[in-house]
């Protein structure tokens, strides 16, 4: 497995938020943390990430158990992440955005070009303040910045949020070639019809636990599922 999260125990203050979280994704597959608002989706890749360090639990990437590091140097062991809501530097150009990717890891130019290699539109946006962008262009930018990183694992929170269909569909396509290129790619949602195109396996998650897992065949043959661990009609 190319990262294995196990037993995480996470905690705002005194509210615990994960309880024995764990789940682990292979290279080349696309596993999905499913569930409600507040389900604890988020806090998971921040946990993950160190930026919320678990109390407890081991992180082990590409065979490596890198537990208790600190969150800046968690991403150099080739996690990108791709927050929730995109949070660019809106003065900054785009090419100054993705150069910010290219320090975690100290990354060349190559990196960069390989990156722009998933988004070649924003090839001729290099020079302008990413706040001046759309939405769908935005969320190009983030991922192509958390790819910067050259990263071996990739986590993106709610990347279709808000989206015109189009953009969604090219987002969509991205992540594919990521999988298909040998990434292993944790996609945060909470929308069913999201997932079930790109998805291999689904976590369904509830109150900081994973309740269960599938393959993504038995959730698309059984829509009952979606009813027992989201509570909603399969859209």
């Amino acid at each position: 497995m190319m990262l294995e999260v196990k037993n995480y125990n996470t905690f705002y203050g005194e509210l615990q938020v994960l309880r024995d979280f764990s789940v682990s994704v292979a290279a080349g597959e696309i596993l999905c943390l499913l569930g409600r608002n507040g389900a604890g989706k988020t806090t998971a890749l921040k946990s993950i990430l160190g930026l919320v360090p678990p109390r407890t639990g081991t992180l082990v990437i590409d065979g490596k158990d890198i537990s208790g590091l600190p969150a800046e140097q968690i991403p150099r062991h080739g996690i990108g992440y791709v927050p929730q809501g995109r949070r660019l530097f809106k003065e900054l150009t785009v090419r100054e955005n993705l150069e910010v990717g290219l320090m975690t890891r100290k990354s060349g130019g190559a990196a960069m070009e390989r990156a722009l290699g998933y988004f070649p539109a924003l090839k001729e946006r290099l020079g302008q303040q990413s706040g001046t962008l759309s939405g769908g262009e935005q969320s190009m930018v983030a991922i192509a910045r958390a790819l910067c990183v050259e990263p071996k694992i990739i986590m993106l929170d709610e990347p279709t949020e808000g989206l015109m269909p189009s953009m969604i569909q090219a987002i969509r396509d991205v992540v594919t070639k990521l999988r298909n290129d040998g990434v292993a790619v944790l996609l945060v949602e909470q929308r069913i019809d999201a997932v079930l195109p790109v998805a291999d396996r689904i976590a369904f998650m509830d109150q900081g636990v994973v309740q269960a897992e599938f393959d993504v065949d038995e959730v698309r043959a059984d829509s009952s599922l979606v009813q027992k661990y989201l509570g909603v009609g399969h859209g």
